[in-house]
């Protein structure tokens, strides 16, 4: 199935220098204080850029503000659907995952309903980090962790279901679900009826992986993609913290200066469910317009567009 359609998870917009600010926390602080400005500054860039879907991702380009700005979710959908824009999918990760499996089901349906109000048909969802490698005491992704995440996973994912939402398991570099052999772990713990799989281009290189190989493998449970580049892989003993996200832009790439396969990428992606859709994403663009119009140029100049 060739790519007929293009679109971005909105972290590709959290570059200060788009917003003539010097930090994230001001382009947060925008949010609280103005979020219809956010949004009209979005929309007007997605519509310069060519893509026609969207993915909500943290505030202030999160559902939550998008109604804040709007008054509802469902004028939310319709403010993107004059502006021919649609929303295909939200990230959202619990903020403690510790919690019990029934409360986590509730945050995650009470998130995907406003989602699903909002037109979106899959909740991206984020897995916990790892550890740094050396911490003391050393914290082991075996099965025993795995089969706990999974339950916890399987409640999320049945409980999203029930509002018509597929939730997807992300790719995050330095997570639980990162290397290949998380990946193929948590996806064998996982029932395939209620969970999906998002693979992440970009951040399945940072960890080492082959993203064509890994997506090939589980092209089944491909309910969602992020087509993304990078320069390589990055250690699996950097520390893991706060900072550990804002380090994996330095390996980042623009569409086709990194080392990913777009033309396997895209034959693997068109066999799966939605795959007329590149979900473009580029961490925190100073200039998105301009990286969005050349990803979707390169896409289109290989032929798989």
């Amino acid at each position: 199935m060739p790519v007929t359609a293009f679109g971005v998870d909105l972290i590709t917009f959290f570059h200060p220098g788009f917003w003539g600010v010097d930090t994230e926390d001001d382009i947060r602080r925008i949010g609280c204080t103005a979020p219809e400005r956010i949004w009209a500054t979005v929309m007007d860039a997605l519509v310069a850029a060519g893509v026609s879907a969207v993915e909500v991702t943290f505030a202030p380009a999160d559902v939550e503000t998008a109604i804040r700005a709007f008054g509802s979710a469902a004028a939310f959908r319709d403010e993107l659907s004059a502006r021919g824009l649609r929303l295909v999918s939200g990230f959202w990760q619990p903020d403690d995952w510790a919690a019990p499996a029934d409360q986590l089901a509730d945050e995650a349906a009470a998130h995907a309903a406003l989602l699903a109000d909002a037109g979106a048909t899959a909740l991206v969802l984020g897995l916990p980090m790892r550890a740094t490698t050396d911490a003391v005491p050393p914290r082991f992704v075996d099965l025993w962790a795995a089969d706990q995440l999974a339950d916890r996973v399987h409640h999320i994912g049945a409980a999203t279901r029930q509002l018509g939402v597929v939730t997807a398991m992300h790719t995050e570099a330095h997570s639980v679900f990162c290397q290949p052999r998380d990946i193929d772990l948590l996806l064998m713990l996982t029932d395939p009826n209620y969970v999906g799989f998002c693979p992440d281009s970009a951040h399945i290189t940072l960890s080492g992986g082959d993203p064509v190989a890994v997506a090939t493998r589980h092209r089944e449970r491909i309910a969602i993609s992020h087509w993304k580049d990078a320069a390589g892989p990055m250690s699996t003993d950097v520390v893991i913290d706060a900072s550990i996200h804002e380090r994996h832009r330095e390996f980042m790439r623009p569409l086709g200066a990194g080392t990913v396969d777009w033309p396997a990428w895209a034959d693997v992606m068109g066999s799966s469910r939605g795959g007329d859709l590149a979900l473009l994403e580029l961490d925190a663009c100073a200039d998105p317009v301009a990286e969005l119009r050349s990803a979707i140029t390169h896409l289109r100049a290989l032929g798989v567009a």
